[in-house]
């Protein structure tokens, strides 16, 4: 015969080990840094349908993380000049937008960088062109300062994406400006290499995959703009921002265990 109460004080204590042995969920709170891309230019709504609002929703579709917050400080026109602390307002809005997060000592602060696009034009945004060396230069400034700031937060550094060759809006970018764009990929590699020794587990490269994939896909994952030297592409239309949010997500999921 089963004593009932024995059964469910074994029973209590199984769920209560299961329940232990569970990894906790995490929640994320992320701050994005980046230009015309990140905000979601050339979208109607980039309130709902920027490349951030898809990352956090592809990251709550995981199991692992409870709640997804964000922050989308992208600006049009922006290059990693303009988000130096020295510069003024853009750095001092993501301050208070992760000093609200901060407080909240339940999340992970995580920021999400992408910036890039801008620093390779021949001219027009502030600072271009950036040589590669003052690229990783002022990626370094930024990512020191909020280290300070927040000793505990992650910086995840995405590679900047894919334009067409004759990009020439009211800024000239063409083929020198993407060849320069690319020149910036080894600058993130050896900047977060450098983090890996002297700050350990804090600055991480983030998405590579995204360059290549809209080299390939543009036609139908970019906007067709028309410029001084023709159509050219260069900002995600509605699928090519859910598409850069899902290799966003997935780089921050890699990362964020």
């Amino acid at each position: 015969m089963i004593n009932k109460k024995k059964y469910s004080i074994s029973l209590l204590l199984i769920l209560l080990l299961y329940s232990f042995s569970l990894p906790p969920k995490t929640k994320l709170n992320i701050v994005f840094i980046g230009d015309s891309i990140t905000f979601g230019s050339g979208l109607v709504t980039p309130v709902s349908y920027a490349p951030p609002v898809h990352e956090c929703s592809y990251l709550l579709q995981l199991s692992k993380y409870r709640d997804v917050e964000f922050s989308n400080q992208g600006l049009s026109g922006k290059t990693t000049l303009d988000f130096l602390p020295s510069s003024g307002k853009y750095f001092n809005n993501v301050i208070k937008a992760a000093d609200q997060f901060y407080k909240d000592k339940e999340g992970t602060l995580v920021f999400s960088i992408m910036l890039g696009t801008n620093d390779s034009a021949i001219k027009g945004p502030h600072g271009a062109p950036v040589a590669p060396s003052a690229y990783q230069a002022n990626l370094k400034t930024i990512s020191d300062s909020l280290l300070i700031a927040y000793p505990e937060c992650k910086i995840i550094i995405n590679y900047p994406v894919w334009y067409s060759p004759n990009t020439y809006n009211t800024s000239k970018y063409l083929q020198e400006g993407l060849d320069r764009l690319q020149s910036y990929f080894p600058q993130i590699d050896a900047l977060v290499a450098g983090y890996a020794i002297s700050n350990k587990g804090h600055v991480f490269v983030g998405d590579k995959s995204a360059f290549s994939y809209f080299m390939k896909n543009f036609q139908t994952e970019l906007i067709p703009e028309q410029g001084q030297e023709g159509i050219f592409y260069l900002h995600p239309n509605r699928k090519g921002a859910a598409t850069l949010g899902l290799f966003w997500g997935k780089a921050i999921s890699r990362v964020i265990k």
